[in-house]
């Protein structure tokens, strides 16, 4: 069986950043996936579920009510290996093009106080495993090491 595209990435060369991971067509038009990567691959600890699962419920809240983006997303979600987010938006997009929209996002979650959307058991099928203070850190670090000063090596997949 071939590899999938995402598998033929160095992990070991891959830093945190905002990357293209693909862009396919659907009936013609463009679906841009992005790889949100805020931890280092096989180099730093993983982020623990309930601080993934959080950040997922806040970014997923805050990109459907986003003026301009909120009929662009079509998803977005936690890769399995726990280093960080798919983001797919409904386009064709630079990973450069979504910057703002990050930095928008990610300050929003490492600002949020109060209760998490979603975060009952009614909203949710694993409402507790949650850590809003960890989300929060999550966020601001990868707001402040390196959404704010990212690099062109942060935008483009290592060759």
């Amino acid at each position: 069986m071939e590899k999938i595209t995402s598998f033929t990435i160095d992990h070991l060369r891959l830093v945190p950043g905002v990357y293209v991971s693909r862009i396919d067509y659907v009936e013609g038009h463009p679906v841009t996936t992005f790889d949100l990567r805020m931890t280092s691959p096989n180099d730093e600890p993983v982020m623990n579920t309930a601080e993934v699962h959080t950040i997922e419920h806040l970014a997923a809240t805050f990109l459907r009510n986003h003026e301009e983006y909120a009929d662009r997303t079509i998803y977005f979600g936690p890769m399995g290996c726990r280093t960080g987010f798919y983001l797919i938006l409904s386009g064709e997009y630079q990973s450069q093009d979504i910057l703002p929209l990050m930095k928008e996002m990610f300050a929003f979650i490492a600002g949020y106080e109060g209760d998490v959307p979603g975060a009952s058991a009614r909203d949710c099928g694993n409402y507790l495993d949650m850590n809003l203070p960890m989300a929060n850190y999550l966020a601001r670090k990868y707001l402040n090491e390196v959404l704010e000063s990212i690099t062109e090596n942060q935008l483009h997949y290592p060759e």
